[in-house]
């Protein structure tokens, strides 16, 4: 496990995975927090919450279980899709709420808009078996592996 993640927020990801396609980046925290302010532009609120996104990947003995936080949202604004055939994404987006006219803002820190996260599976994965499933903001994604075919020994008898 890397040091670096843990020193700058407390990530728990791998940088040196070479199934993740996500990047870890030192400025991440700075930046969502600097463009979710009320004068931050509606881009750069999407990018904030396009990075804000938090996922983490563990591997028990069985699957690789992913844990994504998404508080607020509805399954129904959930995507979950296999790409090029090792590729999960996990899609959607947060809707911004409707201002009436008499609302004054005091603070924004939640982030609105559309966030993609992408991971490449490994080759144990078993593709035709994903299991997803939302609880209290919570999406768990199961993949399970495929069982290992371990290699036929064939005795041979030795003649002489």
């Amino acid at each position: 496990m890397s040091m670096i993640p843990s020193v700058f927020g407390g990530r728990r990801s791998n940088i040196f995975d070479p199934f993740s396609l996500d990047v870890w980046d030192p400025f991440q925290d700075i930046f969502s927090v600097a463009m979710s302010g009320p004068n931050a532009s509606a881009s750069a609120r999407e990018a904030s919450a396009i990075a804000s996104t938090r996922v983490d990947w563990k591997e028990t003995p069985e699957a690789h279980v992913f844990n994504v936080d998404l508080p607020g949202l509805k399954k129904e604004e959930v995507k979950v899709e296999v790409e090029d055939g090792r590729v999960l994404q996990i899609s959607g987006e947060r809707s911004r709420e409707q201002e009436q006219k008499d609302d004054r803002w005091h603070r924004v820190e939640r982030s609105t808009g559309k966030f993609v996260r992408r991971f490449r599976l490994p080759e144990n994965a078993n593709m035709d078996e994903i299991r997803a499933a939302m609880e209290n903001g919570v999406l768990t994604i199961t993949v399970p592996k495929v069982e290992e075919k371990r290699p036929e020994i064939k005795s041979i008898q030795i003649s002489g």
